[in-house]
């Protein structure tokens, strides 16, 4: 197709869909009942209200427009900013799939994108059971501390050498360490080495990817012609990542076939138990699948704790105080000769969970969750939320409401010390790991990794930015993807105690 006919085409396509779309929602007696909203440019409807930062752009619009609003953007997302309102829209949704979650044909096999039915139950099953049950936590403490340990031994060599540290690089070296050793009984990644950087990269590539408006998912009729190019890139990253993990799966199947016994596991670790349930129903679980899980768990479980450990860091370095106050309260429970904190530790450290859950408020890993969409019509506060409508949960607007939450850009953990409040899904003023039956099945690890990072990296360790960069003039902005990260890494030196 040459490009005059492409340029002549595409617009025609575009201006027949939308015409299709306004007379079937007219026809429906739907469109007088949906949620207010800004107006529509013709054809391109709201698409540019979104700009650079849309969980940004869009809590300004909520004030304009309230709780509950439509964004015509065929077909019409719906936001809910406020906190009173999610708990019913979860309830009958499921996850569209993305045109960028086509990339490798992962929305055949992921958990992330599958439609709720008897694959996406049964993958949930399996990385519930052999992946994030208590008993598979549990089993892995000695793991957890090991890597920590290890965590530790860097930064105080870094200190010995006035070495500035990566906080994001360090957290995820740890956090896929203790991944691909639980997974395939080996260290995937070095400090001070490249060997992790790719897969990183790939990774954090595909969730900026992921996150950018895609004029594909809109006017799907432009699916074919990937206008931005943002399924080219985001089948490069996914691939890359897809591949490395593949070629760890077919590096145990050589090592199995040359034992000459299927029976006996090599290393009986998370791998060969999901092999094993392969091998004995490849049709229901097959190699295809054991990688496609995998790549899930393990990108979604480095990515969100490696952000927001990353931000937890930097909030506490602007707010020496509060750095100060969190290891006090570590000298006085954990010990004050112990460098790295227990896991049963966590329960009894109130200020230091208060300073992981302020930070999941004002720094959620996804700000808009994963897109969801209507199952059916519903009806919520006297409007109607028609069928196949995509529903975005901004929770970064909630966690900065002013009706729920005092001072909502201050940083202020005690707020969480005298409340019940916590992060799993039951309180709907912070859910930044979602709720209900798509809530992040990894939460149970994130949140032990989490205050073990945390904890250790402050137990016996000040730190300094860079330079003479004062720690309260820090660059605090946000580059938005589907995961929220720093635009400007956190690099900081430590300082032994």
């Amino acid at each position: 197709m040459s490009s005059n006919t492409f340029f002549l085409i595409v617009p025609t396509f575009i201006f027949l869909y939308f015409l299709t779309t306004k007379f079937i929602r007219w026809k429906s007696g739907n469109a007088a009942r949906l949620p207010p909203g800004p107006y529509p440019f013709p054809i391109m409807g709201n698409i540019f209200e979104l700009g650079k930062n849309p969980h940004i752009a869009l809590t300004s619009l909520s004030k304009t427009y309230g709780r509950l609003m439509t964004l015509k953007l065929a077909p019409s997302p719906l936001l809910y900013p406020q906190p009173n309102l999610p708990k019913k829209s979860f309830s009958n949704t499921t996850y569209p799939s993305l045109d960028t979650g086509r990339a490798a044909n992962h929305h055949l096999f992921s958990i992330l994108w599958l439609p709720v039915g008897d694959q996406w139950r049964r993958l949930r099953k399996i990385s519930k059971e052999y992946l994030f049950s208590v008993q598979q936590l549990d089993a892995g403490q000695p793991l957890r501390r090991e890597k920590i340990q290890e965590l530790v031994d860097y930064v105080h060599e870094c200190f010995t050498n006035r070495k500035p540290i990566n906080i994001g690089l360090v957290a995820f070296t740890t956090t896929f360490n203790v991944l691909s050793n639980f997974i395939f009984s080996t260290d995937m990644a070095r400090y001070d080495s490249h060997e992790s950087q790719e897969f990183k990269d790939a990774v954090s590539s595909l969730v900026d990817v992921l996150g950018k408006p895609n004029l594909a998912d809109f006017f799907p009729l432009l699916k074919p012609f990937d206008p931005q190019g943002l399924l080219r890139e985001a089948n490069v990253y996914i691939g890359k990542s897809i591949a490395i993990l593949d070629g760890m799966v077919e590096q145990r199947l050589q090592a199995t076939a040359k034992s000459s016994s299927h029976a006996v596991s090599s290393t009986n670790d998370v791998l060969d138990l999901l092999l094993d349930l392969s091998r004995k129903n490849e049709s229901e679980f097959s190699r295809n699948d054991v990688v496609h899980l995998l790549f899930d768990l393990i990108s979604a479980a480095t990515d969100t704790t490696t952000s927001t450990l990353e931000w937890a860091m930097a909030e506490l370095v602007r707010n020496p105080k509060k750095m100060a106050k969190t290891r006090s309260e570590l000298e006085e429970f954990a010990g004050k000769d112990t460098m790295i904190i227990e896991e049963s530790d966590i329960g009894k450290l109130p200020y230091l969970e208060a300073v992981v859950k302020e930070t999941l408020r004002l720094h959620p890993p996804a700000p808009f969750l994963i897109p969801h969409k209507a199952l059916c019509d519903v009806e919520i506060g006297g409007f109607v939320v028609p069928k196949d409508a995509q529903i975005l949960c901004n929770v970064w607007a909630i966690g900065r409401d002013p009706t729920v939450w005092s001072n909502p850009h201050e940083f202020m953990p005690e707020r969480f010390l005298d409340v019940d409040i916590d992060y799993k899904g039951r309180d709907f003023e912070l859910i930044p790991f979602g709720s209900g039956r798509r809530i992040c099945p990894g939460l149970p690890l994130a949140h032990r990794m989490l205050h073990l990072m945390l904890g250790s990296l402050i137990r016996k360790f000040d730190w300094e930015l860079e330079g003479e960069t004062r720690a309260e003039d820090m660059d605090m902005s946000e580059r938005f993807g589907i995961t929220l990260h720093k635009s400007v890494p956190l690099v900081a030196i430590p300082i032994e105690i």
